[in-house]
């Protein structure tokens, strides 16, 4: 819940480091605030930056006050949406059977669902973390998808916004878990599920995070909120 029209500013300058970056097999998106969808994919268009929302409606339509349909950021330009987000999660009660289903209606509706899912703190000391995460993994990817078309963001609770970062050995065994979860249950088509890592990415620690076997990119939350924080997660897997 960030960000207002002067906040498109920021957007067209990582829309013009996107535009750099197209032929380098990087892909950026930006998930804004549902106010600022159409106007952001209208002005990024072109460029190779891609936008997505923060939620949608499990339902394809209907008398729902205040919440909008997959159909509708399709409608805006959108190609990705976030569904199972931890403040979803624990603000709004959401189950991973609810995720799935948004999944589901996402997938239906064109859209690149990236699921997300991760332990609290309590949950990590109490050595309950990749059975919890893999819980919401098989709870929460839906039984058909197209190679390619869905994402998971392993974002650990604890980390969001704190500046706690799990060791490089704590996301890669979780990772590796997961991948492997995913594979069991899918075969090659798991394979193709593309693994985020999201809590407290910065410029500093992207690039040992995001070279990580089974971590192929960062759900990054408030260095995103300026270009300038922004683009250093993007130089910093570059080099």
């Amino acid at each position: 819940m960030n960000g207002v029209k002067a906040a498109l500013e920021e957007a067209v300058l990582i829309a013009a480091a996107a535009k750099t970056v197209q032929s380098q097999a990087i892909q950026l998106a930006i998930c804004p605030p549902a106010t600022l969808l159409s106007r952001l994919s209208d002005m990024t268009s072109g460029t190779g930056l891609l936008t997505g929302a923060q939620d949608c409606h499990a339902k394809v339509s209907g008398a729902h006050t205040g919440d909008i349909s997959a159909a509708m950021i399709k409608d805006a330009g959108g190609h990705f949406v976030i569904v199972g987000h931890s403040e979803r999660r624990a603000d709004h009660g959401e189950t991973s059977d609810h995720v799935r289903t948004k999944a589901h209606t996402a997938l239906e509706a064109g859209l690149v669902p990236i699921i997300c899912v991760g332990e609290t703190r309590v949950e990590r000391e109490a050595g309950q973390a990749e059975a919890l995460v893999l819980a919401q993994v098989e709870g929460s990817v839906p039984e058909s998808f197209p190679e390619g078309g869905l994402v998971i963001a392993y974002e650990p609770v604890w980390a969001i916004g704190t500046g706690l970062v799990p060791s490089a050995a704590d996301v890669l065994a979780m990772h590796g878990a997961i991948h492997n979860n995913l594979v069991g249950r899918f075969g090659a088509l798991g394979a193709s599920i593309r693994l985020l890592y999201g809590g407290s990415v910065n410029g500093q620690n992207a690039s040992d995070l995001l070279h990580l076997a089974h971590v192929d990119g960062a759900l990054v939350g408030g260095a995103s909120l300026t270009a300038a924080g922004f683009l250093k997660i993007l130089h910093a897997i570059q080099e």
